[in-house]
């Protein structure tokens, strides 16, 4: 299956992805709306809440927002890449969890993303410069030698 073909496919099968679906798929968070799709030798993420994925996708563009210059991105256009997505999902929730004073793993997204709503009527009142420093010192697994 050549990428062309694995892209229409994945976009035919997962109709409601996962904004955090980098975070979830490398085991480093977890979500009860999650649902692991095997497309080809490939997996994928899939949300399924409309209205959950929909928070989501919010609380994840006001995170890219207040965190480009964090991520290094000059082009507001252009997707990020890998890494600095991962630094993104990952440090992002770390620093969304530490605001709100939880500890240990993030287990549940949708929990935290909630209670995000929750306690804050205005996504922008989010104190952003304590959840950038996570994003910005989030540490990305080392790439593995090839043998």
């Amino acid at each position: 299956m050549d990428e062309y073909e694995y892209q229409q496919t994945r976009e035919q099968l997962n109709q409601c992805p996962c904004p955090f679906e980098k975070a979830i798929l490398s085991s480093r968070c977890g979500c009860e709306k999650f649902q692991r799709l095997n497309i080809a030798e490939r997996e994928a993420a899939a949300c399924v809440s409309v209205s959950a994925q929909k928070q989501c996708l919010e609380l994840l563009e006001q995170l890219s927002q207040n965190a480009r210059f964090a991520l290094q991105q000059s082009d507001l256009n252009s997707p990020l890449a890998h890494a600095q997505m991962m630094k993104l999902q990952c440090g992002g929730l770390q620093g969304l969890q530490s605001i709100l004073k939880q500890r240990g793993n993030i287990n549940n997204i949708n929990g935290l993303v909630k209670y995000i709503f929750t306690n804050f009527d205005d996504l922008k009142k989010i104190p952003y410069q304590e959840v950038v420093q996570f994003i910005s010192h989030y540490q990305v697994r080392k790439k593995r030698s090839k043998l």
